[in-house]
């Protein structure tokens, strides 16, 4: 969740961490900070509470420099946010320390420290790594073996920038769990928690793999496994350019990459759809070898990945007749699992580095599933490398904080998957079916798009209400918890999702004109079952708000507004009408005023249990 940049370099670092820190807003924090090795080998540090832009005005009227420094965005897990509390923490003004992840044995090692005489100034499971830094290099190591010793004793998830001003030319990284890049310049290294911080310096990059130590200079790089053994990592060159993260001419990322879709969505089909079949090879050399034992398919992801997880399942089991289970990843680990032979295990991740999804990928690979399949929007990412098969989306750069393209391609590679059991199950005619729809899909949401206004006025009656419902069937209930998950995520008002026939088991209760209920209405066999529910808030005085088939007969009144799409296939009817629920959403954010783009308490990449 928390955000690093370090560089080491013969020019001033400070303006390199800003800029990576800019880059690093979209992953959410609450305060921010920055500490540099200056000309006279003293460590100097900002920290503020808030925006980077709080940081930068404070560099403004008190300016630092160096060679050497690590910057950081906190998103608090241990202590609250304030300054004190803020990254870098500093041991006796000769260790710094950056990190992101969470210590588990804090609370043992601070016991111990207090013992030895530290003095601690915040109420972080950070701080304890200065001070164990601290402790190793008063015993006459060196900051690398300071550092090696250092997360030998550490317990939990971290990725760590460390810097001292006895060595102004030498910046340690280690990261374990929670993700890590090297970044590789000409005379300059950098280190960052996502690459996105680092184009606008380079786009050649290590990705430090679990366990790894590295040891930067300005002209050299040295990486050390788990074991402590010298390793080489290949240096990559991202595709990624500085200008896939600007807004271009939208008001806000979140916009920007609703409007994407269409071109993410056939960018994920590209050269995977030929004469009707979907490539096998897609999923990787093992595929055609594990798919062929497939009896069973097990999806475990979190938030938006969850909600496609649920609609794939109607997918699976509906047109590729394989069993399918999905659970929320966060529980997975904390319950007994009898795996059924045969099962495949499938996890869901935007950035591939959520902690939850992760851990649960790693406890699965010791349960004797089939073998696993990773589905994500990041290349390089743990969640790419661990899994035994993998579909990656290629949505491109995801800034917002509320997960838009990303959810979308997710639905696709989903559905590619359930074509792909289909014709392993005997029915070719599903694959061509679902392969045909989902070629139309691009231009079907561009008709979406185009209805952009009216969901704007729609939103306007949102405002200012606190509170709201929706509802969807069979593969729509899924869409509608999507739908209430993005209103309360960007514009705080409170909103569930319910399958419409469950409102008369107690949801009813809520009903009354203060109480807006929205309902995706596709013209498919659950239609009139849905127009008997919708009924059912129209005669208690509720308000509807309906997205519905131009063809489903449904009328407006009083108080029923209803929005007719395009008739979209019942296959690809999900992902199309998560669109406008997206929309939706957006407008009414933007109504109330919130940061659309960077919601409060939330966080892009979560890398925290």
């Amino acid at each position: 969740m928390c955000g690093i940049v370090g560089a080491v370099a013969q020019r001033d670092v400070v303006p390199i961490l800003l800029e990576g820190l800019r880059r690093l807003e979209y992953r959410g924090y609450d305060s921010s900070g920055v500490a540099v090795v200056g000309p006279e080998a003293c460590i100097q540090r900002h920290r503020r509470v808030g925006k980077v832009g709080e940081l930068e005005q404070a560099l403004e009227g008190e300016p630092l420099s160096g060679g050497l420094g690590i910057a950081h965005t906190r998103w608090a897990t241990h202590g609250q946010p304030d300054e004190r509390n803020a990254h870098p923490h500093i041991c006796n003004e000769r260790v710094a320390v950056v990190h992101n992840g969470i210590i588990e044995n804090y609370q043992a090692l601070k016991a111990s420290q207090l013992e030895e005489g530290f003095r601690f100034t915040s109420s972080t499971d950070t701080e304890v790594v200065a001070h164990q830094v601290e402790r190793y290099l008063q015993q006459g190591h060196d900051l690398l073996e300071a550092a090696r010793r250092t997360v030998g004793d550490l317990k939990g998830a971290y990725a760590l920038g460390i810097a001292s001003r006895d060595e102004p030319g030498r910046l340690i990284a280690a990261r374990r769990g929670s993700p890590l890049v090297v970044g590789v310049g000409l005379g300059e290294h950098f280190i960052a928690s996502d690459i996105q911080a680092l184009l606008p310096v380079t786009q050649r990059v290590v990705y430090l793999e679990n366990g790894d130590i590295a040891d930067l200079g300005r002209e050299t790089m040295a990486i050390y496994d788990m074991a402590g053994q010298a390793v080489e990592r290949a240096v990559q060159t991202s595709a990624l350019t500085a200008a896939a993260a600007e807004r271009g001419g939208f008001r806000h990322f979140m916009l920007k990459e609703i409007y994407e879709q269409p071109s993410a969505i056939a960018e994920t089909l590209e050269g995977r759809l030929i004469d009707g079949r979907v490539a096998e090879q897609i999923l990787g050399p093992e595929a055609e070898r594990l798919l062929a034992g497939v009896q069973a398919v097990e999806i475990v992801a979190c938030g938006t990945s969850y909600h496609a997880g649920l609609t794939a399942r109607y997918w699976i089991e509906g047109l590729a007749g394989v069993p399918c289970q999905v659970e929320v990843a966060s529980e997975y680990r904390y319950r007994r699992h009898v795996v059924q032979p045969g099962t495949l295990f499938v996890t869901l991740s935007q950035s591939g580095e959520t902690a939850d999804t992760l851990a649960a990928l790693e406890a699965a690979q010791a349960l004797g599933y089939l073998g696993t399949l990773g589905i994500c929007n990041v290349p390089e990412s743990s969640l790419v490398r661990e899994a035994d098969l993998t579909l990656l989306t290629r949505a491109g750069p995801e800034i917002g904080v509320a997960s838009t393209k990303a959810f979308t391609t997710q639905l696709v590679a989903l559905m590619l998957l359930a074509a792909l059991l289909a014709r392993r199950n005997g029915a070719p005619e599903v694959e061509r079916q679902l392969t045909e729809e989902l070629l139309a899909l691009p231009r079907t949401i561009e008709g979406l798009l185009a209805m952009d206004a009216q969901v704007a006025a729609m939103a306007e009656a949102f405002a200012e209400r606190r509170h709201a419902l929706f509802l969807g069937r069979g593969s729509q209930y899924p869409v509608a918890m999507e739908g209430a998950l993005k209103l309360k995520e960007i514009s705080y008002i409170h909103a569930e999702a319910y399958p419409a026939g469950e409102l008369k088991h107690g949801p009813l209760a809520l009903i009354d004109g203060e109480m807006p209920v929205v309902a995706v209405a596709p013209n498919d066999a659950l239609l009139e079952k849905l127009r008997s529910n919708l009924e059912e808030v129209r005669a208690r005085g509720g308000e509807l708000f309906v997205f519905a088939d131009a063809d489903s007969g449904l009328e407006e009144g009083d108080t029923s507004h209803v929005l007719r799409l395009p008739h979209v296939a019942d296959a690809v009817a999900p992902i199309a009408y998560t669109v406008p629920l997206q929309l939706l959403a957006y407008h009414v954010a933007v109504l109330k005023g919130t940061d659309v783009d960077q919601p409060r308490n939330l966080a892009k990449s979560v890398t925290v249990e």
